[in-house]
């Protein structure tokens, strides 16, 4: 282990080599290359943020940074010889994410974690109900939209019959996204749940990029 590795062992990030996102070959690739145009590359790990905030499609930032700098809370892993550093509240979204490249695409990042939930003030999201719809959601909503590459995300309920939740995938942005929500998984939810008579959708339609239908 060279001098520059050492110090980037104890340099506060965790000490497990366990992966927590893959990188294929292609993008190892092409990450180097980028990596060793830049002035002092030998120095420079790859950054992988999520830039998004809760309630949204993923949004990742990727940049070049030293990582003899990374933050105490970061994790850094070494990839083929690239340094990744992952922040700490990114983790767990970003655990079993794969990073590639092919030449139509550019960088892709496929992640099959589900952005997390809004924290809306007012709305119920951990008593019992709450428990029954996330079941529901997971168990048969979820699955029916993902024939249209989309998913939706339970916020909470007003205690008065509605359920809120936002939508990503195919669903974020579309044009049939309000009938998909009113129509289908309120009809799901409703049919289900004695609680609930009301399903409200609670994202910005204006951010989704890619829609399923157009």
């Amino acid at each position: 282990m060279s001098p520059l590795e050492a110090m980037a062992a104890d340099s506060g990030s965790s000490a497990s080599s366990e992966p927590i996102i893959t990188i294929t070959p292609e993008a190892i690739e092409q990450m180097i290359e980028m990596r060793d145009d830049e002035v002092d590359g030998d120095q420079l790990g790859l950054r992988l943020a999520i830039a998004s905030q809760a309630g949204e499609d993923f949004r990742y930032d990727l940049s070049f940074e030293e990582f003899l700098k990374a933050a105490f809370t970061d994790e850094v892993r070494t990839h083929d010889g690239m340094k990744v550093i992952i922040p700490g509240d990114d983790v767990e979204l970003l655990t079993g994410a794969t990073l590639d490249h092919t030449s139509t695409q550019g960088l892709v990042i496929r992640n099959p974690n589900k952005p997390a939930a809004p924290n809306v003030e007012g709305l119920v999201a951990d008593d019992e109900l709450s428990a029954e719809i996330e079941a529901l959601v997971s168990g048969e909503v979820n699955p029916a939209l993902a024939a249209h590459g989309g998913f939706v995300t339970y916020v909470g309920h007003d205690g008065e019959g509605t359920a809120y939740m936002t939508m990503g995938g195919g669903c974020h942005g579309c044009s049939m996204s309000k009938m998909t929500m009113l129509d289908g998984v309120q009809t799901m939810l409703s049919d289900a749940l004695e609680g609930i008579e009301r399903v409200k959708d609670l994202t910005d339609h204006s951010t989704g990029s890619n829609p399923f239908y157009s």
